[in-house]
């Protein structure tokens, strides 16, 4: 064999191995990839010396065929996450709550106790699939909540793809063996996690974090809102996962019809409901105080406390809400939300897809097949019975469950949304007309556009005011109306990660920034601290300030934000003749994107 022929077996074995390593999967992969390489190179061309040149075609036929075999058979396995990184961690002390008795385990320092997978309903499978949420089996044995539970069931890309996501956009990609697996996803994932500080300090304020992903994905072990930083703050922090896609929010004529509340279609904000009526019964027995409750979520997540704000289900549950990067107050939210009707047409279309005429039917589809309707189906509903009106309506007549509020929106929400479909001259004034229709000249009056580059920012922003922004001016008015004290942020932090881009804030407000990164610098830890105190501060009392602390003064009037950066300070709203705009386009025809 030629020298140029192994220099290209060897390439292509490093390239292999690399794919492997992205891909998660076992060491297994790369070790028989080299036994692989190292035959073709040293046996192959003595059995086809001589031979057609047919044999060699074959040859390498089989040699790619037999990557393929071992890519498939390498794959990582199904794994259920840790609640805590290492071997072997240490465990806690019993605590019973009205399921039966459990442990969880401490973090390395011995800071922090994280109890991760306890049920909080039945499993929602089979004939429970799109019903209300069932009370969980008690145990007799100890549990040991030492893993997190699955994912909701969703859709997952490939683990390569993930992980060239985390090295282009996120530049924290690490090599180890300690990934080489899949992180389980199932049907059966109603289980949510405990975080709290080691004290024997009793009536400790709690947070219940609701995680986003378009009500389509997303799970509760993403270290960027993990519960353990602000655990050290002295916050107990629960996370729980719920239904999403068709699992969570498929709305039906049939199911409304056989539900003893007459509801249909929200059965993910149930969910969450029901994690919340757990943490009234159970969180005393962790330290934590039931009448102390702020609720908090991010994208999705953040459009799911809205709604729990207005949900007459929810009265009571919890005192404060804090929202990020999105809300459902809108008079007609941008996305995430569609009219009952709208849901039943979805539902429709999907039993004629599926070839299922009846309930049954639905149920008896495996739920890894049924995933794939997933993208017809993330949308909150008005039921009557989880939500009575929209946000809009409710906040409009006074009813809400929040004493506070604090929310807001990142500098560059949405960029990461439109990069598949940017914007230029050619299409620009297209995209425009699409949503502001008859006010197409007025917004492109403020938003002109010259060149391509011009064009590309404009729809950034219009983009990021008309999806995210929008809706915080709203809430914030809302509050204003009903006199509920609001504090509302902007913020521009750039780093060598996200930086304002949406999601970006996680990180800083959760306290998760690790220590040994180089993407952030001194700047960034000093704004983390800053910022996680006063989320410790808004959720101990209502009132993000304390000493130490630049001042945060609660909203007067929706025309300014806190921005949120190196320096902390009130600035003017970015969008305001555009938010006027928007206003009469509500009135006169809601979006219909």
């Amino acid at each position: 064999m030629s020298t140029f022929m192994i220099i290209v077996l060897i390439l292509i074995g490093i390239l292999c191995i690399a794919a492997m390593e992205l891909n998660k999967n076992t060491l297994l992969g790369p070790i028989l990839i080299v036994a692989a390489v190292a035959e073709f190179i040293f046996i192959w061309p003595r059995l086809i010396l001589g031979q057609p040149g047919y044999l060699k075609v074959i040859a390498w036929i089989l040699f790619f065929v037999c990557v393929l075999i071992i890519f498939y058979i390498s794959q990582g396995p199904e794994k259920d996450h840790p609640a805590v990184e290492g071997k072997d961690p240490r465990t806690t002390k019993v605590i019973t709550i009205e399921q039966g008795r459990l442990i969880g385990v401490y973090t390395e320092d011995k800071k922090v106790e994280v109890y991760a997978g306890i049920p909080y309903a039945k499993p929602p499978v089979g004939d429970l699939r799109w019903k209300e949420p069932q009370d969980p089996e008690p145990w007799d044995d100890v549990f040991k909540a030492d893993h997190f539970g699955p994912m909701s069931m969703q859709e997952q890309a490939p683990a390569i793809v993930s992980s060239l996501t985390q090295i282009a956009a996120y530049h924290d990609y690490k090599i180890t063996t300690k990934d080489d697996h899949r992180e389980k996803n199932s049907e059966d994932s109603l289980y949510l996690n405990v975080w709290k500080p080691v004290t024997e300090e009793t009536g400790l304020p709690v947070l219940v974090y609701i995680h986003g992903g378009s009500l389509t994905s997303g799970q509760t072990w993403y270290a960027d809102h993990s519960g353990e930083g602000l655990a050290r703050k002295g916050v107990i922090v629960v996370s729980m996962a719920y239904r999403v896609g068709i699992f969570g929010f498929f709305a039906d004529k049939d199911l409304k019809k056989e539900s003893p509340y007459g509801t249909t279609g929200n059965y993910g904000l149930l969910d969450q409901i029901q994690a919340l009526k757990w943490v009234q019964k159970n969180i005393a027995a962790f330290g934590g105080d039931p009448s102390n409750v702020t609720i908090a979520g991010e994208f999705a997540g953040s459009v799911c406390v809205t709604a729990l704000c207005t949900s007459p289900l929810a009265r009571g549950l919890f005192q404060r809400a804090i929202g990020e990067s999105s809300t459902m107050t809108a008079k007609k939210p941008a996305h995430s939300f569609r009219t009952l009707e709208e849901a039943y047409d979805a539902a429709e279309k999907t039993k004629e897809e599926w070839k299922a005429s009846s309930l049954e039917a639905l149920r008896a589809i495996p739920a890894k097949k049924l995933v794939k309707a997933s993208k017809d189906h993330h949308h909150v509903t008005i039921d009557g019975y989880v939500l009575k009106e929209t946000p809009y309506e409710s906040y409009r007549k006074g009813w809400y469950n929040e004493r506070q509020i604090l929310h807001g929106y990142n500098k560059l929400e949405g960029q990461a949304f439109v990069l598949a479909d940017p914007a230029n001259m050619k299409n620009y004034r297209d995209k425009v007309r699409k949503i502001f229709k008859r006010h197409t000249d007025e917004v492109m009056e403020l938003f002109p556009a010259s060149n391509n580059a011009e064009a590309k920012q404009n729809w950034i922003d219009i983009f990021s005011a008309v999806f995210f922004t929008y809706g915080h001016y709203n809430w914030t008015r809302q509050a204003l109306q009903n006199h509920i004290p609001v504090y509302e942020y902007y913020f521009t932090k750039e780093n060598r990660r996200i930086g304002p881009n949406h999601a970006g804030e996680m990180i800083y407000f959760y306290h998760m920034i690790p220590k040994d990164s180089k993407l952030f610098d001194e700047a960034d830890r000093k704004l983390s601290d800053t910022i996680s105190d006063y989320i410790v501060n808004f959720v101990k009392t209502g009132d993000p300030n304390g000493e130490g602390l630049p001042e945060w003064k609660a909203q007067e009037d929706p025309t300014t934000v806190l921005e949120l950066n190196e320096t902390i300070a009130p600035v003017e709203e970015r969008f305001l003749k555009l938010y006027e705009i928007l206003d009469q386009v509500m009135e006169e025809d809601p979006l219909d994107l």
